[in-house]
């Protein structure tokens, strides 16, 4: 019975461990916001352990703060975090983009055509923006999948919530979009064609691109 117990606790866990960093990440809280657990265990419908197991596992994952005996925050966003945030995801996504063009096979290549095609289909419907960003997450993450290296990823995976805590919060480009998602394109053939060197350099432009945009929601 108590095995059953912790496992039902760890399942919710996970769940609202899933649900809080998409809102986390998508801005749903203020940054620098004190987290009210009264309130989240309100809103989201769930018992105090499993929400204080999510919380502090959000707090090492580095989307929370977690104060001495007064609870949790949103951390803040200032500009030196996300200069180095970017400058991170150009050098590690770069690294893990070329060794997945070493490793990657026909199976890889298949799956990012895929991620590729579906992240397209949903450019035709920006209203559904949660979608969006989803299958835009999976296309990157997929890009670089095969590079063999379990830690490297997660590195890439946080930095990636991290940079769109400060994106989501921009106003919109749309012409610095709709280049952003012809790149998207372009790294798919120079992946293809195994242009290791080209893939990389479109890659970090990709990322520079980003980070503009990001940056305009500090001005």
């Amino acid at each position: 019975m108590a095995a059953l117990k912790r496992k039902a606790l760890i399942n919710t866990s996970s769940r609202l461990y899933d649900t809080l960093r998409r809102d986390l990440v998508s801005g749903r809280f203020k940054a620098g916001e004190k987290i009210a657990i009264s309130a989240l265990k309100v809103r989201y419908n769930v018992g105090l352990s499993p929400l204080r197991e999510a919380l502090n596992r959000l707090a090492a994952y580095g989307l929370l703060e977690q104060e001495n005996q007064r609870g949790f925050r949103v951390p803040r966003l200032e500009r030196a975090e996300l200069d180095d945030i970017a400058t991170m995801r150009r050098e590690l996504e770069g690294m893990a983009l070329q060794r997945a063009i070493e490793r990657g096979d026909t199976m890889w290549e298949s799956e990012l055509l895929a991620a590729a095609h579906r992240l397209k289909r949903a450019n035709d419907t920006p209203e559904h923006i949660e979608e969006w960003e989803r299958l835009h997450a999976q296309f990157h993450r997929t890009l670089v999948a095969p590079c063999e290296s379990a830690w490297l990823l997660r590195f890439i995976e946080q930095l990636h919530d991290q940079f769109d805590r400060y994106r989501r919060l921009a106003p919109e480009a749309p012409e610095t979009r709709r280049l952003l998602d012809t790149q998207h394109g372009e790294l798919v053939s120079l992946t293809l064609e195994r242009k290791a060197v080209e893939a990389r350099e479109l890659l970090d432009d990709h990322i520079q691109r980003s980070y503009e945009i990001a940056l305009v929601s500090f001005q």
